[in-house]
């Protein structure tokens, strides 16, 4: 009998759900930019768009801060922010996970990994660029695809937490 070396190679369903994780997080990657372009070549100048009257509206802003533009002073901070999620989320995503975690991994990794490549190279310089955004929330905010999906994901991830501590409560 000989023996096997072990190895450190996933499963079978892990690499597939970590290339669904790659896929997802790619695809919201593209969408965020491919929509990111489209209002930097419709939106600059205009008016806001009503979408759905004044609730929700298209208006071209750059954002070098993070949400409601906080600290705008410190774009080159949330630059290695987000790198340092990128790396965190897609080291997480090589860990084996349920189906939902795994949902929630793909948008946050998709959502920061775009915000990334915007504050690397966007103006007005290397690390240092500001976030396309262009959906107005009722003047509350404005944001991107990026934003839904890191919003989505981070909500899938706190109900997940809370499901699986309530589960484990009532044991």
């Amino acid at each position: 009998m000989t023996d096997t070396p072990a190895t450190d190679t996933p499963a079978p369903t892990e690499q597939r759900r970590l290339a669904v994780v790659l896929v997802v997080a790619a695809l919201i990657l593209v969408v965020d930019q491919a929509t990111k372009y489209w209002a930097e070549s419709a939106l600059p100048g205009r008016a806001p768009i009503p979408v759905l009257g004044e609730f929700l509206q298209l208006r071209l802003l750059y954002n070098p801060g993070a949400a409601f533009s906080i600290g705008s002073g410190s774009t080159w901070i949330f630059t290695i922010l987000a790198a340092v999620a990128v790396v965190v989320l897609a080291r997480l995503a090589t860990q084996p996970q349920t189906k939902p975690r795994a949902i929630a991994l793909s948008l946050l990794l998709g959502g920061a990994f775009t915000h990334l490549l915007d504050r690397l190279f966007r103006a007005p310089s290397f690390a240092q660029g500001h976030v396309v955004d262009f959906i107005d929330y009722n003047g509350w905010f404005v944001g991107n695809v990026a934003d839904i999906a890191l919003f989505c994901g981070a909500v899938l991830f706190v109900v997940i937490t809370f499901l699986a501590d309530r589960a484990t409560n009532e044991k």
